[in-house]
């Protein structure tokens, strides 16, 4: 027990003890553990959006190779075909356009003929230049190609011009030739179109260029042939199995306007007539047409082959930009 002086001072003291007690504010009561306190009402409540599934990040290797460009399509060269038609002496245009052509770097890969066209296209297929190819036709004598002879079915017999030919391209077969070359000929007893793609050139040739009642048929393994002209007049057919992208044709065939003189000259008149159908046949075929003003020359002058030739020159020059144009347009089509 407190003694009594110390007891007096504790009552004493009491009254202010409460009063200071009763001005402090009592403790919040706290919540249960585990729980967030609640937000006032007032508060503004920020809305959380749902969580969005991230995919994992590819592994960046240290040293990342370069992308590698595209390699750009390779578009070959398009197989360029010459298809050289028949004109007895008017032939000598084929020369001209070839020459104008080899100027511009423009050199046939391959090369078919009809009668004429067969005999400048077998000796430029030999793989001479077209300087050389003018010069050797300059120097042709007519006698060399005429061999008379007195049997039916023609007065010349050809042999003098299988004999040429062969001379020419140094005696080498169709097959061996450095140029891809046919010659197209008519097969006399069925009237149907042959193509020659390999065998003895100089026969080839001058099966192509028997002009009916001119020159005697030519046999071939117990077949008869004659002139290509008959059934192709411009043989545009013959180079696309051949595998031409692009035919040049050159049409020296006269068409039926003026009359003619001579046996040869009455032939071609006769001959232009008949073949007119298959002449459009053929030429709907080429990418491109020249046509040498040549109707004005005789089938049997060969006295005017330069002028043929100038009039070959003239076409081919006029004829550059079609040919670049349809090379250009052949090459756009394998993009």
């Amino acid at each position: 027990m407190l003694p009594k002086p110390l007891q007096r001072s504790l009552r004493a003291l009491a009254p202010l003890l409460l009063a200071a007690c009763s001005s402090v504010a009592p403790p919040a009561a706290q919540p249960p553990a585990g729980t967030l306190p609640a937000t006032p009402a007032s508060a503004p409540v920020a809305e959380v959006p749902p969580a969005v599934p991230v995919a994992p990040a590819k592994p960046v290797a240290a040293n990342p190779a370069p992308a590698k460009p595209a390699a750009p399509k390779v578009v070959r060269k398009p197989r360029i075909a010459l298809a050289l038609g028949g004109g007895a002496a008017k032939g000598f245009a084929h020369v001209g356009v070839i020459r104008v052509l080899e100027q511009q770097g423009i050199v046939p890969d391959i090369i078919t003929g009809t009668s004429a066209g067969s005999v400048v296209g077998a000796i430029y297929a030999s793989g001479i230049s077209a300087d050389k190819l003018r010069r050797r036709a300059l120097a042709l004598n007519e006698d060399e190609l005429k061999d008379f002879s007195l049997s039916g079915g023609g007065f010349l017999k050809g042999d003098k011009l299988a004999a040429m030919v062969n001379r020419e391209v140094g005696r080498k077969r169709i097959e061996q030739l450095p140029r891809t070359f046919a010659a197209v000929a008519t097969d006399f007893d069925s009237g149907a179109r042959v193509v020659f793609r390999s065998g003895d050139t100089g026969t080839a040739v001058r099966a192509s260029a028997a002009i009916p009642n001119v020159f005697q048929p030519v046999t071939i393994r117990g077949r008869r042939y004659v002139d290509g002209g008959l059934v192709s007049p411009v043989p545009v057919s013959a180079a696309r199995e051949l595998g031409a992208d692009i035919v040049i044709a050159v049409d020296i065939t006269a068409k039926p306007a003026q009359r003619k003189s001579g046996v040869l000259g009455t032939f071609d008149q006769s001959l232009s007539i008949m073949t007119q159908a298959a002449l459009a046949n053929e030429l709907k075929g080429a990418d491109v047409i020249l046509r040498p003003q040549v109707l004005g020359l005789g089938a049997a002058d060969f006295d005017q082959r330069r002028r043929a030739m100038r009039e070959g020159e003239k076409v081919g020059k006029q004829g550059i930009t079609a040919i670049r144009r349809a090379i250009a347009a052949w090459q756009q089509r394998q993009r």
